[in-house]
């Protein structure tokens, strides 16, 4: 039976991504320290005998090498996620995103693993403003959060290229569904803004809410990281791919929608207005991904659209918000 290791397993994508290895037959070691994993994301997975839990620190070398013994890939998601984070605390950021990924990359190495699927970020592009955006034209990093994530894919071409590994590297741009966490100041701008409107608290947009992003479902990114994990294309290593929807919708968009559906739920809602505060330092204004690389080799389909994904994570939202 293939064994997967997976890093931040406990975690909003990783968790996804354990019930799809499981659910496709895998046995699953997922490591998670819990700093922004949570196990009410996988308690669901205990009592399978295919899955171990590993409450660790990516950042502990012997940790990673110890329990990635036996497997036969990685999937590495465990980050410190969130731009703001990282301008608040670089040198937390920097030794979990680049010497942890460093770590999990060599224990892959020192077990003889050679198939490392790993998350990186649309942050990359820093300063580059072409539109949409291409894999090999980046700009100047714009947060130590980019920063880190741009390192991730440095060291995984010198992997590549030194110990005959097979890296893939996937830039999500700003996935979001079930399970992403609503609480905290570093919460991601879906759940925050549902949070906020079904407790009838008017949301918070950074700027005037014309900068747009490439919303991206979760189950799009699960089916990503499996067709990484198991292709037998040769021409698929050492790339980085960027993993997204394809198409853009701005913040101020985005929370119209987001009001639109939650209306049909308590119609209240609908009279919530936003308030508009300072852009943040370290954001980057648009974000488009062009997705035809991943097609051609990773024959990546986003099958669930940004509208349809919305109306599933409010649904859920409002379940657990109800309960």
């Amino acid at each position: 039976m293939t064994r997967v290791f997976v890093t931040g397993g406990a975690g909003f994508i990783g968790s996804h991504i354990c019930d799809s290895l499981l659910e496709s037959g895998c046995e699953v070691v997922c490591i998670d320290n819990l700093i922004t994993g949570s196990m009410e994301n996988i308690l669901h997975l205990l009592q399978s005998d295919s899955f171990t839990f590993v409450e660790g620190d990516i950042r502990d070398f012997e940790t990673c090498n110890t329990h990635i013994s036996g497997c036969s890939f990685v999937c590495h998601q465990a980050a410190l996620g969130s731009v703001p984070r990282s301008v608040e605390d670089p040198v937390n950021t920097n030794s979990h995103n680049v010497s942890g990924t460093l770590n999990v990359f060599n224990a892959a190495r020192n077990n003889g693993i050679r198939r490392v699927v790993f998350a990186s970020s649309s942050s990359c592009y820093g300063d580059e403003k072409t539109l949409p955006k291409v894999e090999d034209t980046i700009g100047t990093p714009l947060s130590p959060y980019a920063v880190s994530k741009r390192v991730s894919e440095m060291y995984s071409r010198v992997f590549y290229e030194l110990y005959d590994m097979e890296m893939i590297g996937l830039r999500y741009f700003n996935v979001f569904g079930p399970r992403q966490n609503p609480e905290g100041m570093y919460a991601a701008v879906i759940p925050k803004f549902a949070k906020s409107l079904m407790q009838g608290d008017p949301p918070i947009i950074f700027g005037d809410g014309t900068q747009s992003r490439d919303f991206t479902f979760v189950s799009n990114v699960v089916d990503a990281n499996m067709e990484a994990l198991f292709t037998n294309n040769g021409d698929s290593y050492n790339r980085i791919y960027n993993i997204a929807c394809g198409g853009r919708i701005s913040i101020n968009e985005l929370l119209s929608k987001l009001t639109e559906l939650l209306s049909q739920k308590d119609s209240s809602i609908s009279n919530i207005s936003p308030v508009f505060e300072d852009s943040r330092p370290g954001d980057v204004l648009h974000s488009h991904a062009d997705i035809s690389l991943a097609q051609e080799f990773l024959n990546y389909d986003p099958a669930i659209s940004v509208m349809e994904g919305l109306a599933l994570t409010v649904d859920n939202y409002w379940e657990l918000f109800n309960h």
